[in-house]
């Protein structure tokens, strides 16, 4: 399998259906993907977007963020999951950020509250740095093609390393999730659109 060729179907695919992911990429800081990556845990994609927007569109920098109270931060992301202990986290995050350079190694980015290791490989990737990051998207869908066959997230990540040569580590997430956001849905996957079908082991009827 050319698994280049399989992420550059995959990718246009999503990117012809304007997959959320794409929408925002390009548009944000590191510390901006830092934070909407620590929101959008155990949240629907849409509901982290509407929280993302909302958030940046007050606090323009990571020092006017530091800078506003948790009562505030939780009024404009109450639409994801946990967002009382969320905004905490945020502004902790950002008061730390805003007295230092940004992190930009795996070790440093967990010592951030709240931060796992999901977290802190999406920012490396973004930042451009080997990493590949696993949730739910990338989890479900490598499974259910049946490029491994993993448990947990943290074993999938240990076989996608195994599987991927290193200079596409930093593509595995963004295309995985654009492509789950878009065509192969958690629940009723839209396979008859599917450009990469025929390396799917669990095709849905």
């Amino acid at each position: 399998m050319d698994l280049r060729s399989l992420l550059e179907k995959m990718e246009v695919a999503a990117r012809e259906r304007n997959a959320p992911i794409f929408l925002h990429k390009a548009k944000l800081e590191p510390y901006q993907v830092l934070i909407a990556t620590v929101l959008s845990s155990r949240t629907r994609d849409e509901q982290t977007a509407k929280a993302v927007e909302k958030l940046f569109s007050r606090a323009k920098s990571i020092e006017e963020l530091a800078k506003m109270e948790v009562s505030e931060i939780e009024g404009l992301i109450k639409s994801v999951g946990f967002y009382r202990v969320k905004a905490r986290r945020v502004k902790e995050i950002a008061e730390i950020l805003a007295k230092k350079k940004f992190p930009e190694t795996f070790e440093e980015l967990i010592q951030l509250p709240g931060v796992g290791r999901k977290t802190a490989n999406i920012v490396l990737a973004y930042l451009g740095k080997p990493a590949i990051a696993v949730d739910t998207h990338v989890h479900r869908i490598v499974n259910r093609m049946g490029l491994v066959n993993t448990k947990t997230p943290e074993k999938t990540e240990e076989e996608l390393k195994k599987l991927f040569p290193v200079e596409l580590w930093e593509k595995v997430n963004y295309v995985f999730v654009g492509f789950g956001q878009t065509i192969c849905l958690p629940r009723n996957p839209k396979c008859s659109e599917c450009p990469i079908s025929d390396v799917c082991q669990k095709k849905f009827k």
